[in-house]
């Protein structure tokens, strides 16, 4: 049984693309394509990404899963439209999963003490070392009023639209040399 398992495992976890390391200008031209995404399914998160003091773009999260689960995923902060520093993002997990999905992740941070925060951390940890407010949208593509006052706010999608009840929770994000 547990061989029959692991094998079924092993060719779930096959089927899923082979993440491979991007480049800086690969990442960065990710990034801003990212970006692009985001105005085109809110305008009202493309303006709060222009307030934010930082900007945390992770172009392709890759979530996959059977049983155990996993997802990885490699981006960038930007301050001011810059680059400033390049991280990943990773999280396990175990229970009723199963399936492969690729998605994007953008993390503005608000507020200058929620940034500094994040960038003095030696692995930030969603939701044990800030808290992120998961943007859902309204008519006309609105952000909740309460959602767009908090110190970090995150937006998940793909290229089918905003995504629904997914979280940031337990996702640890790393500082990586590029």
């Amino acid at each position: 049984m547990i061989r029959t398992l692991t094998a079924i495992c092993l060719l779930a976890f096959a089927a899923v693309p082979v993440a491979h390391a991007d480049s800086k200008e690969e990442l960065d031209a990710k990034v801003r394509e990212a970006r692009t995404k985001l105005a085109e399914h809110t305008s009202a998160g493309a303006e709060l990404a222009a307030k934010a003091k930082g900007v945390l773009v992770f172009p392709s999260v890759i979530k996959a899963g059977f049983g155990i689960g996993g997802e990885f995923g490699e981006g960038a902060l930007q301050i001011g439209g810059a680059t400033v520093d390049y991280y990943n993002i990773a999280s396990a997990s175990i229970g009723l999963q199963l399936g492969a999905q690729a998605r994007t992740q953008i993390v503005l941070f608000m507020t200058d003490d929620a940034l500094k925060t994040f960038r003095d951390s030696k692995g930030w940890k969603a939701g044990v070392d800030g808290s992120v407010a998961l943007a859902t949208l309204g008519a006309g593509g609105t952000i909740d009023t309460k959602t767009a006052q908090q110190p970090i706010i995150g937006f998940i999608f793909s290229n089918k639209g905003l995504m629904y009840n997914l979280t940031f929770e337990g996702s640890k994000i790393t500082k990586i040399e590029k």
